[in-house]
């Protein structure tokens, strides 16, 4: 699971995140929903120890962002909002490589990456460089990178973006997997339908700091909209 208690990240004089607290728990799929600039993705780094907290305290999987960065490193599994391939790998030796980073090795790894090819039906193009690789490609082999170590955790920001239908349901898709697995996923995404479909629990960030949080149909209740993207204008045009 995941547990944030007031956590604050400044830049100069800019406050991105000003006392951010939310627990995501194991099968549960928990969504982080925001304007631009709200602090969302500066949230997720801190997470994913990408970036420093100035103040507040975060744990994943029991341990602490700050004094166990390595043990969160090998706990979490990231998908950042700019994947950053190696252009010159192909997507195996993307596996591969970050396999041998979070310590597997031989025959395991090799049956890690063959099960995640198929999973992620990227068979066709598993042996073809990166560099001229889709959207969706890139976004798959991404996804495959962050599962390489069978984490329990995952941190997503922004799964489907840019995508086409057919690839942003194929992520929509594993999302609902991993929940029925048993993980902890917590995730942004400007999609409200999106987050409507896949989110047990929902917070919602604006200036930095978390305006409410609660399920799909407590924010349309609260607010009296019929659907979740009305709620959040509604809510972020409150604030």
């Amino acid at each position: 699971m995941i547990e944030v208690q007031n956590l604050v990240k400044h830049f100069g004089p800019i406050r991105a995140v000003d006392g951010v607290s939310l627990v995501c728990q194991d099968g549960e799929v928990f969504g982080l929903l925001g304007p631009n600039g709200a602090g969302k993705t500066t949230t997720l780094r801190m997470l994913a120890t990408m970036l420093q907290p100035v103040a507040g305290t975060a744990r994943v999987d029991g341990h602490d962002v700050l004094r166990e960065s390595t043990e969160v490193r090998q706990a979490v599994g990231v998908l950042p909002e700019t994947v950053g391939l190696y252009g010159r790998l192909t997507a195996r030796e993307q596996l591969r490589y970050f396999g041998r980073l979070y310590g597997l090795a031989d025959a395991a790894l090799e049956r890690r990456i063959e099960e995640l090819l198929t999973m992620l039906e990227m068979a066709d193009y598993a042996d073809r460089r990166c560099e001229g690789f889709s959207k969706g490609m890139r976004q798959k082999v991404a996804l495959a990178r962050a599962l390489i170590h069978d984490p329990r955790t995952m941190i997503l920001d922004e799964p489907t973006a840019g995508l086409d239908v057919m690839s942003a349901r194929s992520v929509r898709d594993f999302i609902d997997r991993f929940r029925q697995e048993g993980r902890c996923v917590l995730l942004s995404t400007h999609v409200m339908s999106e987050a409507e479909r896949l989110c047990d629990r929902i917070a919602i960030i604006h200036k930095g700091k978390i305006l409410v949080q609660g399920t799909p149909d407590e924010l349309r209740q609260r607010t009296g909209e019929e659907n979740l993207e009305e709620a959040f204008v509604r809510l972020v045009g409150e604030e």
